[in-house]
């Protein structure tokens, strides 16, 4: 997401250049009277285009105004006859002339050209030609004089407009798209429209004779077999040679000579074209072809999502549903069935929920079989989720799910009893078997059951939102289904989730961790890699972090994110699930928050384009965090995160709302605000229920442990032994899960230890705790919390009386919090002292700030803020150097 994109801008030349443009082509110098006058006269009408200054410049010599005087070896004109001429010129007029001049058979030539695109081949020019009568060639055509005195407004030099607006009208809607899409979509295919040799016979030579003559007039550049219009106006030209009211015939005229000439290999290549011509003659087109053209435009609409055209797709598919009429249903309703499905999923894509909702309930609407209400129940649960209408998302889940005759759960809590006695009745199935053997089972193959697979998927992704005990029920059904019935591309997700579960509350990361490799393993089975990206989110947020260093999640998130944007896979959902963890888990290992802000901020924009709201909501939290942290927009970061617990508590979104708590605690803690720490604790209740297995779950059993630890060393009598009790309590958890092998939380225990230390008086302990939490974060990589140690440790020295340490831990602390870019909590810290802080860089430069006695800012303040980055750089060199003396921060 860090990747700087330049657009480079390349519009119409300024008079200095077109002079100089004009005086190059003349091979005269720039600063000649005449060059500069005639430069000048031509630029106005061309507006600086440099294509048409150049042909303004043809045009005059073909018409014997500018002539080469051999004898004076140089370019002559009359100037006052040149001049004449160009006043009532201009680019149409130009281009009307030179298709005046041109051999008749060349304008024909053109206006088949034209109907086939920007880029045209010259055997498809051919083909049409040797196919089409010339009685049908002169009713299409009409004479060069009646061409308009006006051709589309000149674009930009550079401009990517290559067709005109009457190629683009409201009834050739399919032509908009086929141009575009073809060009992109053909330079992967080795074929394309008719690629045989031209022969030697008469007619042949002349149409070689014409397909010479407009490139030797500059209309078209020719190679080998490609060709292209020189410019978007002479495409724009060569069209207006057609007749106004036989353009949709003539073009449906070559698209049908196309259909039954071409191959079907070559109809393949190009079908795009092929399609884009037929559907402008789509109006009057026998009922007897109706439903052939239906089927062309799905076969073409289809092609264009497999490319991930999917704004083209909606073209072909709405215009197929066109062509079959009101009684398409009764006509061809297998082929209404499919333009409605994938039409719906690729107005999902481009997020058109109107047009989207409207074809699902048409579909829904028809007395059908069940599985061919598939397609289009599994599009309505997707966007139901992404809008985050997660009961109804579920509902329509379940009830699909009905419809299918498969087992389906109640949606209603389920009791521990309940969850222990479906895992067991899977462990039974699952017989010791290792992840290989998993991997090795049968493929499924019956169709219904992988339906139910599908919206077991989603129901997973749901109903963990807003009610997370149904979530382990829903895992177990669809191994269960693996194991019973065999493996399909949804099975590794399943086994996923399954290890997810393990690792997270049942406690056995081990065993978890086989199953996430089980799932990984069926990946690389043929046909399963179409859930890669998901099950990268499962195993990589869920399941290794467990066992393994939470930086090593980092590539394989972005890795699934990638993946999930490939045209193979498609799976833009999961994909900034991906991306939505890759930032997180950038947060908890310390990561800059300068970067982390940068990334998110140019991912919102994304996931409001693509409605991807549930994610939207995930990323607009932790960028709120981050800029408390920073000290940006503190108060509007405040209403932003209280918003989001509105949002959360009025969607049932039970996850969202943990994130947020989670979030806020975050910034509680590091700015050492422990009485609104403990309020939060207390009223957001337990939290790990909704974030289990995450990460974010253990993060928070940390900031819990701590603010019970603070809560209890500030307290005395029952107070303080209900809040010890709770702090042992939440630190029993973390040291089951560093026994287990959890390499992320053993200087959360460090951390700990030293505060339990501090709060049972035993200083010896205290200090070594300190010692070794700041050692291990510092050397596992958790910046912020080698930051937060270093603070605590200082808070405790001076407790102590002990100055000399407690202002190295301030100093180490303000220098890992700068790194980190914390610069509100850095500002914090210059606040609680006293007076003026004085802070010396390198360079020799000092910044007075002034801190008000009632912890106001001061203007000197911003000044402060705005040298950050100078004063880091600086400020970690002192460190470095092992001289903290040298990096003061005097009170005076």
């Amino acid at each position: 997401m860090n990747v700087s994109i330049t657009q480079i801008k390349i519009g119409n030349l300024s008079v200095d250049y077109a002079i100089r443009l004009v005086a190059e082509a003349l091979g005269m110098d720039d600063d000649d009277i005449k060059v500069k006058s005639l430069a000048e006269t031509i630029h106005r009408k061309t507006e600086g285009n440099p294509f048409f200054m150049l042909m303004f410049l043809r045009s005059l010599c073909d018409e014997k105004l500018l002539k080469y005087n051999f004898g004076a070896m140089k370019w002559t004109w009359d100037e006052d006859a040149v001049n004449s001429n160009i006043v009532t010129e201009n680019v149409a007029s130009v281009l009307v002339n030179k298709m005046s001049r041109l051999q008749e058979e060349t304008q024909r030539m053109l206006m088949v050209a034209s109907c086939l695109g920007s880029n045209f081949r010259k055997s498809a020019v051919v083909g049409v030609m040797k196919n089409i009568s010339r009685s049908e060639m002169k009713s299409a055509m009409r004479s060069v004089s009646s061409l308009p005195p006006w051709l589309p407004p000149l674009p930009s030099w550079g401009s990517s407009s290559l067709l005109s607006p009457d190629l683009t009208n409201s009834n050739s809607s399919a032509v908009r798209s086929f141009s575009c899409t073809a060009a992109i979509i053909r330079s992967s295919s080795s074929e394309s429209l008719l690629s045989s040799d031209l022969s030697n016979s008469s007619a042949e030579r002349s149409y070689a004779s014409s397909i010479e003559e407009f490139e030797g007039e500059g209309l078209c550049e020719v190679g080998n077999e490609e060709c292209r219009f020189m410019h978007d106006q002479i495409q724009s030209a060569a069209f207006e040679l057609i007749s106004p009211e036989q353009r949709d015939s003539f073009r449906g005229r070559i698209g049908s000579i196309l259909l039954q000439t071409l191959s079907p290999k070559e109809l393949e290549a190009s079908l795009f074209e092929v399609v884009g011509l037929l559907n402008c003659a789509a109006s009057n087109v026998t009922d007897e072809k109706r439903i052939e053209l239906a089927r062309m435009n799905l076969k073409a609409g289809i092609k264009a999502s497999e490319n991930a055209a999917f704004d083209t797709a909606k073209v072909y598919f709405k215009t197929g549903r066109e062509v079959l009429g009101s009684r398409g249903w009764e006509g061809d309703y297998r082929t209404m069935l499919d333009l409605c499905s994938h039409g719906a999923n690729a107005c999902f894509v481009t997020g058109d929920f109107d047009s989207m909702n409207e074809l699902i309930d048409e579909v829904l609407s028809k007395d059908i079989n069940t599985k061919e209400k598939y397609r289009v129940s599994d599009i309505k649960v997707k966007s139901l989720h992404n809008i985050g209408k997660y009961n109804e998302s579920v509902n329509a889940a379940l009830d699909f799910r009905r419809q299918l005759g498969l087992p389906t759960l109640q949606k209603k809590p389920a009791s521990t009893f309940t969850i222990i006695r479906e895992y067991i009745q899977v462990k039974r199935l699952l017989k010791n078997k290792t992840a290989e053997d998993i991997a090795n089972l049968p493929e499924l193959d019956d169709e219904r059951y992988e339906m139910g697979q599908r919206m077991n998927e989603h129901l997973g992704t749901c109903i963990y939102q807003i009610e997370p005990t149904m979530f382990p029920l829903i895992v177990f059904q669809s191994v269960t289904t693996s194991l019973k019935h065999g493996l399909s591309s949804l099975s590794s997700p399943a086994f996923a989730a399954l290890g997810m579960i393990l690792c997270g509350p049942f406690g056995k990361p081990h065993e978890g961790r086989e199953m996430a490799k089980a799932a990984e393993l069926i990946l690389e089975k043929p046909g399963m890699r179409s859930s890669a990206t998901y099950t990268k989110f499962i195993t990589q947020s869920f399941c290794y972090h467990w066992t393994s260093p939470l930086q090593d999640t980092i590539a394989p998130l972005l890795k699934g994110y990638q993946l999930g944007l490939e045209i193979e896979i498609g799976d833009t959902e999961k994909a900034f699930f991906c991306l939505n963890m890759h930032s997180f888990h950038l947060y908890h290992i310390g990561r800059s928050l300068n970067s982390i802000q940068k990334e998110l901020e140019a991912t919102i924009p994304v996931l409001t384009q693509l409605k991807q709201d549930e994610i939207k909501l995930k990323t607009i939290t932790l960028l709120a965090t981050v800029k408390k942290l920073r000290g940006i927009d503190v108060e509007a970061s405040d209403k932003i995160l209280d918003s989001m617990l509105s949002t959360a508590a009025s969607n049932d979104n039970v996850t969202l709302s943990s994130i947020v708590n989670l979030m806020k605690l975050e910034v509680f803690v590091f700015y050492q605000e422990w009485k609104e720490a403990i309020d939060l604790v207390r009223k957001a209740g337990n939290i790990r229920l909704f974030l289990a297995s995450f990460f974010y779950s253990v993060r928070y059993t940390l900031l819990e442990a701590l603010t019970y630890v603070k809560a209890a060393q500030s307290a005395s009598g029952w107070k303080k032994r209900q809040m010890k009790k709770c702090a042992h309590k939440t630190i029993h958890l973390i040291r089951g899960w560093s026994k287990n092998g959890n390499v992320n939380v053993v200087h959360y225990l460090y951390i700990l230890d030293a505060e339990l230390a501090v709060l049972n008086g035993k200083n010896k302990d205290a200090k070594e705790g300190f010692n070794a939490a700041i050692a291990t974060s510092s050397r596992n990589g958790f910046l912020q919390d080698r930051a937060l140690s270093h603070e605590l440790a200082s808070a405790y020295f001076r407790s102590q009386g002990d100055d000399y340490w407690g202002k190295y831990h301030m100093e180490r602390s303000r220098a890992c919090y700068l790194e980190w870019g914390c610069g509100g909590k850095v500002e914090q810290l210059f606040i609680s002292e006293s007076g003026t802080t004085k802070v010396e860089v390198t360079d020799d430069k000092a910044d007075e700030v002034t801190i008000l006695s009632d912890g106001k800012r001061s203007a000197g303040t911003s000044a402060l803020i705005a040298s950050r980055d100078l004063l880091l750089e600086g400020y970690r060199t002192e460190l470095d150097n092992g001289d903290v003396e040298s990096v003061s921060f005097q009170s005076e």
